[in-house]
């Protein structure tokens, strides 16, 4: 996964391609109205699912005041059983909007698809890398080093 992908919407319609209806261009236009998103390793004051594009779309609005996205990954798609779902492996680099840590994250995101439109999202990612971009390396990784000294 070496060459890059200018956007997170850029990267999704390489790797869903025919599944999504050619004129959905950006994410939101890529997601079904009552499309659901789901972050199984979410942090404590994080969601774990959203219901419907506009709770996506707000949380999408808070992301992006906390990450600085630069670029994405080139995608490594894996076809399902299910033709309707697709498994993609993809990293994101950018930084912590208040903190300028770089925020280099790894995903893997399992994707359900039906009329031209995403339906399901369930996205997996490490919060560790999110909190140390968004709340300081150094105030993170001392609050781990610690809690690993308590086992």
């Amino acid at each position: 996964m070496t060459d890059n992908i200018e956007t997170f919407s850029s990267m999704l319609r390489k790797a869903l391609g025919t599944r999504i209806d050619p004129d959905a261009n950006a994410y939101l236009e890529m997601v079904a109205d009552d499309a659901v998103m789901e972050f199984p390793y979410a942090t404590s004051g994080f969601p774990t699912r959203l219901d419907g594009r506009a709770a996506i779309a707000r949380h999408l609005e808070r992301v992006g005041a906390m990450i600085v996205f630069n670029r994405m990954s080139e995608p490594s798609v894996h076809p399902s059983n299910d033709p309707d779902v697709v498994v993609i492996e993809f990293d994101g680099f950018g930084h912590g909007a208040a903190t300028g840590e770089p925020y280099d994250q790894s995903y893997i995101s399992v994707i359900r698809t039906a009329g031209g439109r995403i339906v399901r999202y369930r996205d997996y990612w490490n919060p560790l890398v999110l909190l140390r971009a968004t709340r300081g390396a150094a105030v993170i990784d001392a609050l781990v080093a610690t809690e690993a000294g308590h086992e």
